[in-house]
């Protein structure tokens, strides 16, 4: 997430980028190890918004279901897995995967065990950016319909949005795709994404 951070800090936004132990937690455990270190960096008399990539979506709606952000103001989603993925739900059984993907990947299929399936409409402004290419053509056989060959577009949106966009990126990179970037900066700003630019 270096480069869009960068770039949110050129455009004037205090940047807070930590990571998270992704493998070695459950979605329910992992929002708050990844929130609320962020938010405690936050000045709390300022707006603070949230700008996601795949998993980190799920995780900050699995915060703010159970969590009030009393100055929250944006949520933008990149890639996120707001319906499960069909990835997860043919290959979860594959030896490997679990090594790969921890509980909180395991969670984000698309059948009962979904953790994104359960959490309901975004409760928030959320602006949601899906990729429309793939470079993974193996994955994107398991995926119905245009796909970042991760997540389809479709199971990227989620009830209750603000705004969804599809952009000419693929699911790893889109979170340093220049015109990825620019949407989420517009996003910040506007409080919708820039379609006078496409």
């Amino acid at each position: 997430m270096e480069k869009l951070g960068d770039a949110l800090t050129v455009a004037g936004h205090k940047v807070i980028n930590l990571g998270y132990p992704s493998r070695e937690h459950a979605i329910e455990t992992l929002a708050a190890i990844a929130i609320e270190p962020a938010l405690a960096a936050c000045d709390n008399s300022t707006e603070i918004s949230f700008v996601t990539h795949s998993l980190g979506g799920i995780l900050v709606r699995q915060y703010l279901a159970h969590k009030e952000i009393a100055n929250l103001k944006y949520v933008v989603m990149l890639g996120p897995p707001n319906q499960g993925s069909e990835v997860v739900d043919k290959l979860r059984d594959i030896p490997g995967f679990y090594m790969l993907n921890g509980d909180a990947g395991m969670q984000l299929g698309t059948d009962q065990l979904s953790v994104p399936k359960r959490l309901g409409p975004a409760n928030f402004d959320v602006g949601i950016i899906a990729g429309n290419q793939s470079i993974n053509w193996i994955l994107s056989t398991l995926i119905p319909g245009n796909d970042d060959g991760k997540v389809s577009i479709a199971r990227t949106k989620l009830e209750g949005m603000n705004d969804h966009i599809e952009l000419a990126t693929a699911h790893p990179f889109m979170m340093k795709n220049d015109e990825a970037i620019s949407q989420v900066i517009y996003y910040l700003s506007n409080g919708h994404f820039d379609r006078n630019t496409r």
